[in-house]
């Protein structure tokens, strides 16, 4: 590997992370309180407040160029986000999501009105502490516009609202512009869209539940990057946006597999994202062969490290991973960090809290041995 100095001053950066962060004992206790009615919104929100700013403080003494909240003050990576949206509401379902072995709690989306986005949104407050207490690029996530449409599709759409779903994709694409644009006007020069379920169009069984209900995946696939793209033309001047992809991540367990073979070329050149967080810590993400379609431009973070289990990787192990895409594209179009969140829901992934920072801090360490 090319010993020379290949660090970024940029984002995406050599060592970097999804997002999500195990929730501190502290915002545990206060949510179940606040949950409980003991304690009122403002008590709640002032421990989330001081929880956070330990924690970026904790990320930016390991090392880590971009920091983010932890995802601290949600329950959900995308519900939280969605049902603020005008027009969404969180509901209670049926049944929760089914993941291997286990399930989520019973909560959905329920599209009643006219999608848009509003510039009080609480996620544009939650940006604005992080950046305050960040020294570091503090990195703000927020859900693909796609979990909107997939999780529910039609079902989840009240029909006197949207008849027909072509106005739904248009004012869902438009909301995202505002959204994408709203945080690049709070100082947001680093947001990452996470994005599921392209992911879920590569494995046969999503494929075929998306049939049954009546869509055909392969269109849905051209939708997803229009919507994509809708939220990109929100980028503000000096803003990255990064897209990470994943196959499901509930309490150390997972939805779907299969290779990005189906949706590489769409993914890679039909999406105006700068670079991808790419899951590809176990056989069901496929190979490296895709990224050959990687435009020189763009970036791949290498998702190598599981934040499923604490069992930390050797440096020599996650340096081999690293040769093996390094045959697809070029050493300086890649990056490394888990391959998702440690909490993408509250609940968290099954390992402890010095397992999780042990592994940001041997990312962080390849990182600096291999790009210099």
């Amino acid at each position: 590997m090319d010993e020379k100095s290949m660090m970024r001053a940029r984002p995406p950066f050599r060592a970097d992370q999804v997002g999500s962060l195990l929730r501190s004992g502290p915002v545990k206790q206060a949510r179940t309180r606040r949950l409980a009615g003991e304690i009122s919104p403002i008590d709640l929100e002032a421990v989330e407040d001081a929880e956070i700013a330990k924690l970026v403080a904790k990320q930016e003494s390991i090392g880590l160029q971009a920091v983010t909240d932890g995802e601290f003050r949600r329950s959900w990576w995308h519900y939280d986000f969605l049902s603020k949206l005008d027009g969404v509401e969180l509901v209670s379902v049926a049944q929760g999501l089914q993941f291997k072995g286990t399930q989520t709690k019973a909560e959905g989306l329920h599209v009643h009105g006219r999608i848009d986005f509003s510039p009080s949104h609480p996620m544009l407050e939650h940006f604005r502490f992080l950046k305050s207490v960040a020294r570091a690029v503090p990195k703000m996530t927020i859900p693909s516009p796609t979990a909107l449409h997939f999780r529910g599709g039609r079902q989840a759409i009240e029909t006197s609202v949207y008849p027909e779903m072509a106005p739904f994709f248009e004012d869902l694409g438009k909301a995202y512009t505002k959204a994408v644009r709203a945080f690049g006007e709070a100082g947001c020069t680093y947001l990452q869209l996470d994005e599921v379920f392209v992911a879920y169009l590569c494995d046969d069984n999503q494929r075929q539940m998306l049939r049954d209900r009546g869509d055909d995946p392969d269109t849905l696939l051209h939708k997803y990057a229009e919507l994509v793209n809708a939220a990109c033309a929100g980028r503000t001047p000096g803003m990255t946006i990064s897209m990470h992809l994943c196959r499901g991540n509930f309490r150390s367990t997972w939805m779907a597999q299969g290779g990005y073979e189906r949706v590489a070329d769409i993914l890679f050149n039909g999406m105006n994202v700068d670079a991808y967080f790419m899951e590809y810590d176990s056989e069901r993400a496929g190979g490296f062969e895709p990224l050959r379609l990687l435009p020189r431009d763009k970036l791949a973070v290498l998702g190598v490290m599981t934040s499923k289990t604490g069992a930390l990787e050797s440096k020599d192990q996650l340096k081999r991973r690293i040769d093996e895409p390094a045959k697809f594209a070029l050493i300086e179009q890649l990056g490394l960090s888990p391959q998702c969140d440690f909490a993408s829901t509250e609940e968290g992934n099954l390992l402890a809290e010095d397992e999780q920072w042990a592994k940001l801090s041997r990312c962080v360490e390849v990182a600096r041995e291999v790009w210099g």
